[in-house]
């Protein structure tokens, strides 16, 4: 895993919150049970398939605790993996074991599912020259580690933020008075570097678009002949994204359109953790 300096420090702290959160002022039922000295082993496996996200963040858990416990993964990031697998391996005190299981299983269980549901979309549409993206609709404070969950299931990443591009929304539009005055106002604003995108509604939007020269159309909630139109409307003139109510039983067809982005908020907003667990021995 890769990470620049500045999101290697928000990590950091995060591991730090979700720490101080489950730990407080000690581990009360581990310190009054095993001895201090006691070293242990724990193992971690999975029930069900999938495809595994954040070995790496387990690891920083346990390593943020005691340097000396020993994470040993059996399989890397974006790897399938079958019920009761094992994923990786942990030696040192059994007190450190302990007091991480939990923090470090949530955030191994939350990033493996999102994984997973990604990898699903992806092998829906692995055969069209399009890409599933993620959105902002994350877990408050976690949005790092969930977008590079989507990315180890295949996916890409939106907009990180509001600060890294330009989208404009039907509230944004609505409140400017139109597409054009809201990309005339944005233009004067923004860096030549940063990209517009606007998102639509309707064809007689899309046209507004097309005008302004965006580089980015979302075609919001459209039906998919509305969506072939669009395509045909825009002509390669800006990326297609496609939004809105995207499920598994749609997904093929909507790329058979020829969009070239189909972002999902379910990716990451109302994702199922895969199961997995720890035994100590």
């Amino acid at each position: 895993m890769y990470f620049s300096i500045k999101e290697n420090i928000l990590i950091d702290k995060i591991i730090e919150q979700a720490l101080l959160e489950d730990i407080g002022t000690g581990d009360i039922t581990t310190e009054s049970i095993i001895p201090s000295n006691l070293k242990a082993k724990g193992i971690i496996k999975t029930s069900e398939e999938g495809v595994v996200a954040g070995l790496n963040i387990a690891c920083l858990v346990f390593q943020k605790l005691d340097s000396e416990v020993c994470f040993q993964s059996k399989i890397k990031d974006s790897d399938k993996i079958l019920p009761e697998e094992i994923l990786a391996e942990i030696t040192g005190p059994a007190r450190t074991i302990l007091k991480g299981e939990r923090v470090a299983l949530n955030f191994l269980q939350r990033m493996s599912g999102i994984a997973t549901i990604t990898s699903k979309f992806y092998q829906e549409v692995k055969d069209f020259p399009v890409r599933i993206v993620d959105t902002r609709k994350t877990t408050p404070g976690l949005r790092i580690l969930e977008k590079y969950a989507v990315r180890m299931g295949g996916g890409y990443n939106h907009r990180f933020g509001l600060y890294d591009a330009v989208l404009i929304k039907d509230n944004h539009i609505a409140a400017a008075g139109g597409i054009k005055s809201a990309v005339n106002s944005v233009r004067k604003q923004i860096s030549h570097t940063v990209k517009i995108e606007v998102e639509v509604e309707n064809l007689s939007q899309l046209q507004e678009a097309l005008k302004v020269q965006v580089d980015i159309i979302m075609l919001d909630n459209m039906d998919l002949e509305t969506m072939k139109e669009a395509v045909k409307m825009v002509k390669g003139k800006a990326l297609i994204e496609a939004s809105g109510g995207i499920t598994l039983e749609k997904v093929r067809k909507i790329a058979q359109t020829g969009v070239d982005l189909i972002s999902i908020g379910a990716l990451t907003h109302s994702v199922k953790s895969l199961n997995i667990s720890m035994e100590i021995i």
